[in-house]
């Protein structure tokens, strides 16, 4: 059973990276253009150039496009990372300690799940992929992520 999860682990990455992608440029959207319930759920957008706001939605919708498409993912979901980051400590974390108290939930997920796609990277079905022509690891990339016995 391991081999079989072990094999569709690059599918089951690129889903991930789908969704969290899909739902991040979907995020910055309503914050910028009011659709999909709006900036807080107000409807509203958010004034051009405004800091912190208007720059954190334009990261939202530009870097989860290119994490949903998987083009350029490991630099963009880190982009993501540390604009959510700075989300969580800087608006949220003033208010209480814990996310759940805070209001923080989704900065703080969004943040270590766009860090594990900087680790993880596309995975499958991911542009990067198909720009590359690179379907599988070389056997030298496999050699060199093999663990060294002691």
């Amino acid at each position: 059973m391991t081999g079989r999860l072990d094999s569709a682990q690059p599918y089951a990455v690129g889903l991930f990276r789908m969704v969290v992608g899909l739902l991040f440029a979907a995020h910055g959207a309503a914050s910028l253009f009011g659709v999909l319930g709006g900036a807080s759920g107000t409807g509203g957008t958010i004034d051009a150039g405004t800091w912190p706001g208007w720059y954190a939605a334009v990261i939202q919708l530009v870097g989860g496009a290119l994490v949903l498409l998987g083009l350029g993912t490991r630099a963009a979901a880190f982009l993501s990372s540390g604009s959510m980051a700075y989300a969580y400590f800087d608006v949220h974390q003033s208010a209480a300690l814990w996310p759940i108290q805070n209001g923080g939930e989704l900065s703080a997920l969004f943040c270590w799940a766009m860090l594990l796609l900087v680790f993880t990277g596309s995975g499958a079905l991911g542009l990067d992929r198909l720009l590359t022509g690179r379907t599988s690891p070389t056997a030298e990339e496999k050699r060199s992520s093999e663990p060294v016995a002691a």
